[in-house]
């Protein structure tokens, strides 16, 4: 017969809804009391129903994750990966579960959302990326459902949100080549949808205003996809209008795309940089000059912001995390 909750009642010498409330950190136990009873708990090597607790206090100590990419591709983008270590480290530091979900649409995760909230199997959602119009968190925000974006969310009041300052760590990096000569710039960045990618490219803008360098409109290209694929194409029209002297890129896998192309067609005086300072610029033959976001301080800090909202301790709604330029 398996060990119940009244057995322990029985040897610490208490009512059953005492063991109930030292199981649920209640605290108008007293120590003395709340000390009988895990003895007695762990005389008879009881353990809690995870599943009965959460309907008792109605928390699961779950958290959702949405995460845009399917499981089959997942693992090329390593700002996901990174990000959710982070994400797990705090988690598993506060006593809190992951529940990954793998989207491949706006629709799907929209779907996903809703099943979520409606089917009580977490306390919060994390959302990995934020866009315009942004019909997720119009969602959770109508719901009144706790969440958390990693994105600079359109409208910041009353939404909990973590990123880092994307303009001016582009700013910086255009800065950086035009101080060393630069004076003629290709730019591959990802979809103008999401907040992050107009944040890069009003950097970038914004830095060659200052220079007074010109913006040619056919150097610069926005790939819906960001991948090395997308990258190498994106090299294919550029170069099919003209020689640039850097190509900045706003993701390292971009950036991957047009080093292969560099290296395709022998041409070895023009400059790639990338964002995000993924493993992988370690091991490139040409080595990628990357701006670090920290990724995995991201995913941390909206774990933490997260979890401290859910247990009313918050003190801010969001995160700026740092920057820095790593040159190779």
């Amino acid at each position: 017969m398996p060990i119940t909750i009244k057995d322990v009642a029985k040897i610490a010498s208490v009512s059953p809804s005492t063991v109930s409330r030292v199981i649920s950190n209640n605290p108008s136990i007293s120590e003395e009391t709340r000390k009988r009873v895990f003895q007695a708990m762990e005389a008879l090597d009881y353990r809690p129903n995870a599943i009965a607790r959460s309907l008792a206090n109605r928390r699961t100590n779950t958290l959702g994750l949405i995460i845009p990419n399917s499981e089959t591709d997942l693992f090329d983008n390593p700002f996901f990966i990174r990000a959710m270590r982070g994400i797990s480290i705090y988690s598993q530091k506060s006593g809190y579960h992951i529940m990954y979900t793998y989207t491949r649409n706006e629709a799907e995760e929209l779907k996903f959302l809703k099943d979520y909230v409606h089917s009580n199997l977490v306390d919060g959602i994390i959302l990995m990326t934020t866009m315009e119009n942004d019909a997720c968190i119009e969602y959770l925000k109508n719901e009144k459902f706790p969440f958390v974006v990693i994105g600079r969310p359109e409208k910041a009041d009353h939404t909990l949100w973590v990123d880092n300052d994307n303009f001016q760590a582009m700013y910086n990096m255009v800065n950086l080549l035009v101080n060393e000569g630069v004076d003629r710039f290709a730019y591959i960045g990802g979809s103008m949808a999401y907040n992050f990618s107009k944040d890069r490219f009003e950097g970038f803008r914004s830095a060659l205003n200052v220079r007074g360098i010109s913006i040619e409109p056919e150097m610069v290209i926005h790939e819906a996809e960001i991948s090395i694929r997308s990258g190498y194409v994106a090299c294919e029209k550029i170069f099919s209008k003209g020689m640039p002297a850097a190509i900045v890129t706003t993701d390292d896998l971009l950036g991957h795309g047009a080093l292969n192309y560099l290296e395709t067609h022998d041409i070895e005086a023009v400059r790639v940089t990338g964002f995000n300072n993924i493993s992988m610029n370690e091991f490139h033959k040409n080595l990628l000059t990357s701006v670090d976001i920290n990724s995995e301080m991201l995913g941390y800090k909206a774990s933490k912001l997260l979890i401290e909202n859910l247990k009313n301790t918050s003190k801010v709604n969001h995160y700026i995390i740092e920057t820095k330029i790593v040159e190779r």
